[in-house]
């Protein structure tokens, strides 16, 4: 009995494009992405640190390509890994080019820094030959200097203006394969930015709070800005930007997505703070857990309770329920009702079994509901 959210939030309507393979916008999932830390050069080392981002679940990934070097290195990326790659690009057309033609399903440039019209349309040119859609990525710490002399300072609206004058560059060029992002490291500058922007225009939204810290203070921090932005409908795909290891930012952008009943994955844990009424040692058996069950992919809820005050609550909520209990044994729920009790000293194997095996037996019915419903998609088409 998956838990559902209470409230359904209403998704901003934006308009979709396609990063390689993956919709963003629309009525598509909202995407996680990261982006590596390694030198692009590295070929070696770069696929490895994104293999490990796409067993944490990652949708995209940005890999920055300041040369000729990281370009040249960037086929073998995209050719040896199985998620889409986004350049990055800062002022060097040559390299959005060179980008394009290895494989990139995507080009993260300002437009109106790429140089000369001309250069520009050279761009524009190679990213529709090869397929790939653009993000347009303001950022408050780098603003053009017209718009920081005419507003004083980076405010909502000096990142909206530029946003859409950017926008306005690609447009004139008849492409619109391209989604925006306004980040900035403070919330409420982000937050309002992107809400502007949201009202201006129906592009898809990259949503982001930029360089916000370390692995506890930036999940807080893009937790509260990223948070508010998609309670309120907006945001077609998101990057939480860690100073810690890629895979970090995608756990926490899924447990973000996870909380507000947007996406859901893998192993869901409910589990209590533990005080001197637990029955087990309630942190380390969730630590352990959480390490055992990394691997599944298929939504499913466990409550880990230290004791009988709220586990039977949170039991019902769940589709497996641990609470502590005396004499060395623990009760487990099913699907909210108790089912059996289990032994102290067997505790973690039991819980991975029940959970691994619940995760095959919601698997096989979520792919037997997506055949039928592609069934009944195909017989509606062929009734026409």
């Amino acid at each position: 009995m998956s838990y559902r959210p209470y409230q359904q939030i209403e998704r901003r309507k934006s308009r979709q494009i396609h990063v390689g393979r993956v919709p963003v916008g629309g009525d598509a999932p909202i995407t996680v992405q990261t982006m590596t830390n390694t030198l692009t050069h590295d070929a070696q080392a770069t696929i490895a640190q994104i293999r490990r981002a796409e067993i944490a679940g990652v949708d995209i990934v940005r890999v920055s390509c300041p040369d000729e070097e990281s370009t040249a290195a960037l086929a073998e990326i995209v050719r040896e890994v199985n998620v889409p790659i986004v350049a990055d690009i800062h002022f060097h057309y040559k390299r959005a080019i060179e980008a394009a033609q290895a494989g990139a399903a995507c080009l993260r440039i300002n437009p109106g820094n790429i140089g000369s019209p001309e250069r520009v349309r050279e761009v524009v040119r190679a990213a529709r030959e090869h397929g790939c859609s653009i993000r347009i990525g303001v950022n408050a710490g780098s603003l053009e200097r017209h718009l920081l002399e005419k507003y004083g300072e980076p405010n909502p609206e000096a990142l909206v203006e530029s946003a859409l004058e950017h926008a306005k560059i690609l447009q004139d060029h008849d492409f619109h394969e391209f989604k925006i992002s306004v980040k900035a490291s403070d919330v409420f500058l982000a937050v309002a930015a992107y809400q502007q922007l949201a009202d201006a225009c129906d592009h898809p939204l990259h949503i982001g709070i930029t360089e916000a810290g370390g692995k506890r203070a930036g999940t807080v921090k893009s937790s509260i800005g990223l948070g508010s932005l998609l309670w309120a409908g907006i945001g077609d795909t998101v990057r939480v930007s860690l100073s810690a290891e890629p895979e970090e930012e995608v756990h926490v952008g899924w447990d973000i997505l996870k909380s507000l009943g947007l996406r859901h994955r893998g192993v869901k844990i409910i589990s209590c703070p533990s005080c001197a009424r637990q029955g087990f040692n309630v942190i380390q058996t969730v630590a352990i857990l959480e390490e055992r069950l990394a691997h599944i992919e298929t939504p499913i809820s466990l409550s880990i309770i230290g004791c009988v005050v709220n586990g039977p609550g949170e039991a019902l909520m769940t589709d497996i329920g641990v609470t502590g209990g005396g004499s060395g044994r623990h009760m487990v729920y099913s699907a909210g009702k108790q089912d059996h009790t289990m032994p102290a000293d067997a505790m973690i194997e039991h819980i991975v079994d029940l959970v691994e095996t619940k995760a095959k037996i919601i698997q096989a019915e979520m792919d037997i509901a997506k055949a039928a419903d592609v069934a009944a998609k195909t017989s509606a088409v062929a009734a026409e």
